[in-house]
């Protein structure tokens, strides 16, 4: 297999040392704008050699990961499909996904975003395990390929990861509340308690705990942020907004002296804590089922999509077509038998029926 990286830094030098480590015969070139940034990325054994250009890092590729600002990639996409084949799945790592499938109009690109990164920049920084146990969204179309998804899904799981479908738009809205709203509020955070000191004269603390874990992210790189701030701007906007309802709302609590609504509302998110962090945590036995689909375009990712709205985690997957091409057997691998339940209710609900494998 051959394996294009466009983009060496921490992710895409992540990604070609994890497919050197983890995947058999594997080819993987690498190009990247910086030429300082290639030979580093060689020197660490990221990418098994070098590009002068995308055209040449894509020739005979069999996927491409465009690994680059989310402000570079409808540009650098549209450069990989222009040159790539008919049969190369192309993809990215952007954190936002609505813009980016909107100018995309081509079956082998499927979006993708791996939730794994690291403090620090730069493909000094990258790691092999860096997509260990990390769930990867992947925002397919109705016109993505089939077998390329399939290529795509079973390739991430090689490198550790755990690949979810998800549409763009409910990616990016999610996204927005569990991402880019903590990196606004890390940033607020970190000006607010340094305006604070500065006003009152103080000498800067010995900051807690607490205070470093909430700020961890302030001031990511600016370049990075700055363009996935506006990409999801609207979706941003309205997290911002309902946090801000809740600050005032606390605020009230606080000067109203009203311990027990503070006491409610402090229980209440020790319990949704636990569940999002429940949520990562599941896991049991692998299941087999066999899907009967028609063959045509759209009906992985319809699947697929449906399942990840359900929660439920496709742990690997297989496409087999039948004689006359006319239809086709999708075998999904689902993690716990309760998923593997609901799996195969959701797609009945589509009208394909669903055989359980035994074990």
């Amino acid at each position: 297999m051959k394996l294009a990286v466009l983009g060496v830094g921490l992710i895409g030098g992540s990604i070609g040392l994890a497919a050197r480590e983890r995947v058999e015969d594997i080819d993987v070139v690498g190009y990247d704008a910086r030429p300082d940034a290639l030979h580093a990325a060689h020197e660490r054994g990221a990418i098994d050699r070098a590009s002068p250009s995308v055209a040449e890092a894509v020739r005979g590729a069999d996927a491409v990961f465009a690994c680059a600002p989310v402000g570079a990639l409808p540009g650098l996409v549209a450069e990989a499909l222009s040159q790539a084949g008919e049969d190369t799945v192309v993809t990215d790592v952007g954190s936002t996904k609505r813009q980016l499938a909107a100018a995309v109009d081509d079956p082998r690109f499927i979006g993708g975003h791996p939730i794994a990164g690291a403090e620090s920049a730069g493909v000094d920084s990258a790691r092999a395990d860096l997509f260990e146990g990390a769930a990867w969204y992947l925002t397919p179309s109705e016109r993505s390929g089939g077998l390329l998804y399939e290529r795509l899904h079973g390739l991430l799981v090689q490198l550790g990861a755990q690949p979810v479908a998800i549409d763009a738009e409910t990616h990016d809205r999610v996204l927005a509340a569990v991402s880019h709203l903590p990196h606004v509020m890390a940033n607020v955070l970190v000006s607010q308690a340094a305006r604070r000191l500065t006003q009152d004269d103080e000498r800067l603390p010995r900051v807690g705990p607490s205070f470093r874990d909430m700020t961890r992210v302030a001031g990511a790189n600016p370049g990075i942020w700055t363009d996935i701030y506006l990409s999801n701007a609207e979706a941003i906007a309205d997290e911002i907004d309902a946090a801000v309802h809740v600050l005032n709302q606390v605020s009230l609590w606080l000067r109203g002296e009203a311990g027990d609504a503070l006491t409610g509302w402090s229980e209440t998110a020790r319990g949704d804590r636990r569940r999002l962090l429940e949520a990562d945590l599941a896991g049991g036995p692998v299941c087999e089922l066999t899907v009967t689909v028609p063959n045509r375009p759209g009906i992985v990712a319809q699947v697929a999509l449906a399942l990840g709205r359900g929660g439920v985690n496709i742990a690997d997957m297989s496409l087999a077509p039948a004689q006359d091409m006319r239809s086709g057997a999708m075998t999904l691998w689902i993690a716990g038998q309760d998923d593997a339940d609901r799996a195969a209710k959701l797609i009945e609900e589509l009208g394909y029926p669903v055989a359980s494998v035994p074990e």
